[in-house]
């Protein structure tokens, strides 16, 4: 059963846990680059196999889908909050 969080709402999530996190840009050179390195800065053993990218159908946007180890709630809390200041970010899931 997952443990209480610190507010004592319920965790839905019990970590470690492998974790998706999908990330929606312009296809613009480097973006796939940019996303990873921001991952990795709070996920710094994410491999290689952990990254996909889909473009859209009509070539502007890329999706990429990154799968980490999640350690902690306030690391993907972290991710979450970099990934969405980021001006070539458009939207993170």
């Amino acid at each position: 059963m997952p443990e209480p969080a610190a507010d004592g709402e319920r965790e839905l999530l019990r970590f470690p846990c492998d974790f998706p996190i999908k990330v929606m840009g312009e296809a613009e050179p480097g973006f796939e680059a940019l996303v990873v390195g921001i991952v990795r800065r709070h996920a710094p053993d994410l491999g290689e196999g952990a990254v996909s990218v889909r473009g859209s159908r009509g070539g502007r946007y890329l999706a990429v889908t990154l799968t980490v180890r999640a350690e902690s709630r306030a690391q993907l809390d972290a991710i979450y909050r970099e990934l969405s200041a980021h001006p070539r970010v458009l939207m993170s899931l």
